[in-house]
């Protein structure tokens, strides 16, 4: 073999060695902007064997739960929060509860408090979720929507502009180490939000899946539209525990995207399955079906207001800023109680 022929081969065989060991796509492992945090960000209470709700603990502001659940080989998790900094923490802490790895996440739906952590997780994790989410999220919708406009711009910007006054306006010690602590929480979220980049499900279903890992029976089920038109739930027949995103949480469940009627069908759908405990998007797990019937009751006096409503078009914008109102004498409340 001539002399340049043996540089040939050396350049081609470098190149390849150099694209085996290429830096990989980001993954848990590699610290995102908006971590930047006093652990823990999460507490994850069990539920069954191998099964957690992870709720945060205002150190971090996640927004939503996540359900975490083992296999015999690795994890699952259900959501990935408000941002990548929300699914790095999330990672790093479950590695005291298991050394598995998380091989999937499934978006509940494709709103940004449940899907804006996706980025993080490499060509080993698969995300799943409904083709709608995936759409709704390529669409930039997750991004471009009110809900987020406020809760992750507005509402932050305010509640940092008043902690700055409150720093500066008071001469005590720990009450200004209490606001300086708030206000770190509050700035770290806005830089995480920053950094997300919308990242869709690679792996969608538009009915059902069903994983088999070990003993575990996992069902990821589309029941019908509701809180948006793509929702899913991820179903353990022989635990009887259901993760339910926001099609229902613990108490009231945003419905700026909802389809209300539809809704209550869904839900209906939903009580006929065999479960006793719910790992809801929002708020703690709880047992049985009561809020369902309570929850429907709610979105039928909802329905009917609006219908009443139609043909009224100044009681239509009176309801409309009091409904606006309403969002953000709660979105304070909640911000408060994320810095508490």
């Amino acid at each position: 073999m001539t002399r340049s022929r043996w540089i040939l081969l050396a350049l081609v065989l470098t190149a390849g060695l150099g694209s085996m060991f290429a830096a990989p796509a980001q993954s848990p492992s590699a610290r995102p902007p908006g971590t930047n945090y006093k652990a823990p960000a999460f507490t994850f209470n069990q539920i069954a064997q191998g099964i957690y709700h992870a709720v945060g603990t205002g150190n971090l502001v996640v927004m939503s739960n996540a359900a975490v659940i083992e296999t015999d080989r690795d994890v699952l998790v259900v959501d990935s929060h408000v941002s990548p900094g929300g699914a790095w923490a999330l990672g790093e802490e479950l590695k005291a509860v298991t050394p598995k790895p998380i091989r999937f996440v499934v978006n509940s739906h494709y709103h940004f408090d449940h899907s804006h952590g996706n980025q993080i997780y490499g060509p080993d994790v698969e995300i799943i979720g409904h083709q709608f989410a995936r759409e709704m999220i390529l669409a930039g919708k997750s991004q471009d929507s009110r809900a987020r406009e406020f809760y992750a711009v507005r509402a932050p910007a305010a509640q940092i502009e008043s902690l700055m006054k409150r720093i500066a306006a008071t001469a005590d010690a720990a009450e200004k180490a209490r606001l300086e602590e708030q206000l770190a929480i509050q700035q770290n979220f806005v830089e995480g939000v920053n950094a997300v980049k919308p990242t869709p499900p690679t792996m969608t279903l538009t009915d059902r899946l069903t994983l088999y890992h070990g003993g575990r029976e996992i069902h990821i089920m589309f029941l019908g539209r509701g809180h948006t038109a793509g929702d899913v739930v991820v179903y353990l027949p022989k635990e009887r525990v259901i993760a339910t995103g926001d099609l229902l949480v613990e108490g009231t469940s945003y419905s700026g995207d909802a389809y209300i009627p539809e809704w209550i069908d869904t839900l209906e759908k939903l009580k006929a399955l065999d479960f006793d405990t719910v790992l809801p998007g929002h708020g703690s797990a709880f047992k049985g079906k009561a809020k369902i019937d309570h929850f429907e009751a709610y979105l039928r006096l909802l329905w009917s207001e609006r219908l009443q409503s139609r043909g009224r078009p100044h009681e239509n914008r009176d309801m409309e800023r009091q409904r606006h109102s309403r969002a953000e004498r709660t979105a304070a409340r909640f911000s408060r109680a994320r810095t508490a």
